[in-house]
């Protein structure tokens, strides 16, 4: 069979299995918490599995092995900043937020956030959360639709904007079918595809170039100055401003609610303790291996002209036909699946969140559905419109989320209690802030973006705040 041929072949079948599970778990999916959390009895390998596929996919796929072969041995940053910042979120946001969500009987994030304000606020506070959940998760799902146009592209000369509505169209359907449950299961089967990509390609990589003394070698050769540099050529507070921005990265992964959720929904202490080992393991071999290939594919391909497409090019150049195929019809079904968790959050924070099921006095699954849907369309149109490079799209709307959420999130968890006007201004600090500093030219590692707005959001709150919680 040809390359072409094994692909498709491998992408019906997988596309297959996810409709089918849709199916499956349309039957376990009667109540809002079953549809948003799956009953809150999610156990260790699907939640560690199903974080961290959400947590990647075509920015980490594509993007970030792209963003190492560009910018050579300072990518270690972003990968210390993720590592870190996964450490951190479920070794000490996790077993609280955990703890909190099951007392309260939460279903989404909102309503953490909203927790103990009063009714104005709850309202004012909940308005707000929706929209930087779905304007950024918009960007989000549009980026994924993005990164599956351009492989159908590359491999079959499939239109990309054709590509772009299939995609979409399978993502809509599992989706929309089994809720929480569908997702996290296809998104656990999207984690261990993506587990495999990321131990065998880089191996062959590292094999291609010698290994590390070869590669290290190769470096040399075809590097310029800043790509050799820890701090990208930069010196002195310039080079402290593109370390932190570059760690910084990791600060979006405390106001995630697509992750988050997966917390408010483990079944117990066993399955969080059992769940954050293997979330760890998957994160250091997942992206320490598309920093590796990023390094390798610029010793092997230097003058290759699309960096988001590297992963794809040494796929081809580095294994046999039928491999390849395989590999890339795993890499292509987990950056399509990607946009599934997404989805469904936005549609909560529309049904659940803004209470529109009440008003329109429908189920609150149905208008969740309808959300997604909808939701699904404007994301395809921006993604054939209004096209954007994968890395910078998703980081923005990452760094925008992280901003307006992460601050309330972490100091709450730690006992300090706020007005409800405190918290809507800080989630509104982070998130315009974000978008301020986005339209300004860029700092060494967007240090401004990505650092000063949640700074500037836990700034307010503990400008606000007024007594720690008894714990």
């Amino acid at each position: 069979m040809s390359n072409s041929s094994v692909i498709l072949v491998t992408l019906v079948a997988y596309k297959a299995i996810l409709i089918a599970i849709g199916f499956w778990a349309q039957r376990r999916t009667s109540s809002n918490e079953d549809f948003f959390l799956g009953g809150r009895q999610l156990g260790p390998f699907v939640a560690a599995m199903s974080y961290s596929a959400s947590a990647s996919s075509a920015w980490m796929l594509l993007g970030l092995s792209g963003a190492a072969f560009v910018m050579g041995l300072s990518a270690i940053w972003i990968f210390a900043g993720v590592i870190s910042s996964m450490l951190f979120a479920w070794f000490w946001i996790a077993p609280r937020l955990m703890k909190v969500a099951h007392e309260g009987r939460f279903i989404t994030l909102t309503d953490f956030l909203v927790m103990g304000s009063a009714r104005f606020w709850k309202k004012a506070i909940a308005a707000l959360a929706s929209l930087v959940i779905v304007v950024s998760f918009i960007l989000y799902v549009a980026a994924q639709f993005q990164g599956a146009g351009q492989t159908f592209s590359t491999t079959f000369g499939m239109d990309q904007n054709l590509s772009i509505l299939i995609g979409g169209a399978v993502i809509m359907v599992y989706s929309l079918l089994g809720g929480f449950w569908a997702v996290s299961l296809t998104d656990t089967l999207q984690g261990m595809l993506m587990l495999i990509a990321a131990i065998l390609l880089p191996t062959v990589a590292l094999m291609a170039v010698g290994g590390p003394g070869g590669l290290m070698d190769g470096l040399t050769a075809v590097s310029s100055a800043s790509q050799l540099s820890l701090s990208a050529g930069n010196a002195g507070l310039a080079a402290a401003g593109f370390v932190i921005g570059m760690i910084g990265i990791g600060l979006g992964t405390f106001g995630q609610p697509h992750l988050l959720n997966r917390f408010m929904a483990l079944r117990d202490e066993k399955a969080l303790s059992q769940a954050r080992l293997i979330s760890a393991g998957w994160y250091f071999i997942v992206v320490g291996g598309m920093v590796l290939l990023g390094l390798c594919g610029h010793v092997l391909m230097p003058d290759f002209g699309n960096p988001e497409g590297l992963l794809f090019a040494m796929t081809n150049n580095l294994l046999p036909v039928v491999l390849a195929g395989l590999v890339t019809a795993a890499v292509l079904s987990a950056i399509m699946s990607t946009a599934d968790s997404l989805l469904l959050t936005a549609a909560s924070a529309i049904s659940h969140d803004l209470g529109l099921s009440r008003a329109a006095g429908w189920h609150p699954i149905t208008i969740s559905r309808i959300t997604m849907a909808v939701i699904s369309l404007v994301s395809i149109g921006v993604a054939i419109f209004l096209p954007e490079a994968i890395f910078s799209r998703v980081l923005f709307a990452w760094n925008a989320i992280g901003a307006a959420f992460g601050p309330t999130i972490i100091l709450r968890l730690a006992g300090i209690r706020f007005s409800g006007q405190v918290v809507f201004a800080a989630i509104a600090v982070g998130f315009f802030g974000t978008l301020f500093f986005s339209w300004q030219p860029n700092w060494p590692g967007d240090f401004a973006e990505r650092v000063i707005p949640f700074a500037a959001g836990l700034a307010v709150l503990m400008a606000g705040r007024t007594k720690a919680l008894a714990r």
